[in-house]
C-alpha cells in the first residue's frame, strides 16, 4: 500500500512538471495588436503594414497619465516589407515587444492595395494561428494608419471602437458585417464574390473646448462597401446600394426608410421589420432566370406631414414598396456593372440546377451581367398612428 502511495505521488509530480507554464509569455513582454492597416509601400513591390498596439498601463480610461505611463492608450507604428510577414518582422527593428495578434479587432486595407489584389492578405492571416476568424475586415479610401489611430472619444482604444461599430451595424444596415471568416468563404467560393465594408474618416466630431468649430475632429464612419472580383477590388457601393445587397447576403430584416408625405414635401419615417427576401431560380430556353420577392411589415415611427394620414395607408405603402424596390434594383445593377456576383445568385442557381451549372459555371461572369431578374416588393403598414412619448398622433 505504501509503495502504491509513493508511486501515485511521483506520477502526480510528473504530471505537474509536464503541464507547467514553461511557454507562458508575460503581458508586459507582448505588443498586443488591436488593429492593422495595409497599404502599398513607398518602394515598388513593397507593402506598408501599420499596427495599433495597446498600452496596457495607459488604456484604463483615465484622464491623466498613470504612474510611469504616457497617457496615450495606443502606440501606432508602421514598417514596410516585400511581404506582410517581412513587414511584421521589420517592426522588430524598433518595437521592443513581440507582436501578438490574438486580440486584434480589425484589418483595414487601402483602396489601392485592395485593387491590386488581396491574395497575400487572406493567405497570411488565415494561416496565423493567433488571429481570430471573427476579426473585422474593411477597405478605406483614407490612409489606413490614420484610420486605426483615430480616437473616437467614446472608446479608449480605436480598434475597440470600430469593433463596436461592426457589432451594432445591423441597426443601421448600411454596411456588411465582413470578417475573416466570410471573406475566406467567398474568396474560396467558385460562384460568389467578396463584399467588404467601407471605413472612412469624416469631420463629424465637435471639440468640447471649441464647440463653435463643428466638425473639427475626425471620426471613423462605417458606411458603404467595396465589391471584389476574385481577389481584386473593382469598385465602391453606396449605402443605398449596400442596403440592397444586405437583403441577399445577411437577410436584413429591419431598417428605416424615409418617404415623402402623400401631400407636400414633408417626410415620413417608416421602420420596416420582418423583411423576407426570396430568390427563385429558373432555367428556361437555355438561360437562367430569377424571381426576387421581398416582403416586409412596417410601422410609421415619425410623421412630418401637415395633414392627417387617415385613409392614406395605401399611398404610403406604395411609396415604401417603390423605395425598397429601388434599393434591390440598384444592388443588382451595380453588381452587373462590375461583372461580379456579390449576391450569391450563382450559388442559388447551382444548388437547384447542378447539371446545367457545369455548362454555365465557366461563363457565369458574362451570363450574370446579362441577367434581367424580376423584382417584386410587397409591404404591409400595420397602422398610420404614430406613437410619440406615449401619445397617439394621427
Amino acid at each position: 500500500m505504501r509503495r502504491l502511495a509513493v508511486t501515485f505521488v511521483l506520477f502526480s509530480l510528473m504530471v505537474i512538471s509536464t503541464t507547467s507554464c514553461t511557454g507562458v509569455r508575460q503581458i508586459n513582454q507582448l505588443a498586443i495588436v488591436a488593429a492593422v492597416g495595409l497599404d502599398l509601400g513607398e518602394k515598388p513591390g513593397t507593402i506598408r503594414l501599420s499596427a495599433q498596439i495597446i498600452r496596457p498601463a495607459d488604456a484604463r480610461g483615465q484622464t491623466g497619465a498613470p504612474s510611469g505611463g504616457t497617457g496615450q492608450p495606443i502606440y501606432s507604428v508602421s514598417a514596410e516589407g516585400k511581404t506582410i510577414f517581412e513587414a511584421i518582422r521589420n517592426l522588430g527593428r524598433f518595437t521592443s515587444r513581440r507582436v501578438y495578434w490574438a486580440h486584434n479587432f480589425l484589418i483595414v486595407m487601402h483602396e489601392d492595395y485592395a485593387r491590386k489584389g488581396i491574395n497575400d492578405m487572406v493567405d497570411f492571416f488565415t494561416r496565423n494561428h493567433e488571429l481570430r476568424m471573427s476579426t473585422w475586415v474593411a477597405v478605406t479610401p483614407n490612409r489606413p494608419d490614420e484610420v486605426i489611430a483615430t480616437i473616437t472619444g467614446l472608446e479608449v482604444v480605436p480598434g475597440e471602437a470600430v469593433d463596436r461599430l461592426f457589432s451594432n451595424n445591423h441597426i443601421v444596415g448600411q454596411a456588411p458585417a465582413s470578417n475573416m471568416m466570410n471573406l475566406e468563404e467567398t474568396h474560396l467560393n467558385a460562384t460568389t464574390q467578396s463584399l467588404l465594408a467601407r471605413l472612412q474618416l469624416v469631420p463629424r466630431g465637435i471639440s468640447n473646448k471649441k464647440p463653435e468649430e463643428h466638425g473639427s475632429i475626425k471620426q471613423v464612419e462605417l458606411a458603404g462597401s467595396a465589391a471584389f472580383h476574385d481577389d481584386k477590388m473593382v469598385g465602391w457601393l453606396t449605402t443605398k446600394e449596400t442596403r440592397g445587397v444586405l437583403f441577399f447576403l445577411e437577410r436584413l430584416d429591419n431598417g428605416i426608410e424615409v418617404v415623402s408625405c402623400p401631400e407636400g414635401d414633408e417626410k415620413i419615417s417608416l421602420e420596416f421589420h420582418n423583411a423576407r427576401l426570396k430568390v427563385e431560380p429558373f432555367y428556361r430556353q437555355s438561360k437562367p432566370q430569377f424571381n426576387i420577392t421581398l416582403k416586409t411589415d412596417a410601422d410609421i415611427v415619425e410623421s412630418g406631414c401637415n395633414s392627417t394620414l387617415t385613409g392614406k395607408k395605401h399611398e404610403i405603402t406604395q411609396k415604401l414598396e417603390q423605395q425598397l424596390k429601388q434599393r434591390v434594383e440598384s444592388a443588382v445593377d451595380k453588381a452587373k456593372q462590375y461583372h461580379t456576383d456579390i449576391l450569391k445568385l450563382g450559388e442559388i442557381f447551382h444548388n437547384k440546377y447542378p447539371q446545367e451549372w457545369r455548362t454555365l459555371g465557366p461563363r457565369w461572369d458574362t451570363i450574370f451581367s446579362e441577367l434581367e431578374p424580376t423584382i417584386q416588393v410587397k409591404a404591409s403598414i400595420k397602422s398610420t398612428v404614430v406613437k410619440v412619448m406615449g401619445t397617439k398622433v394621427k
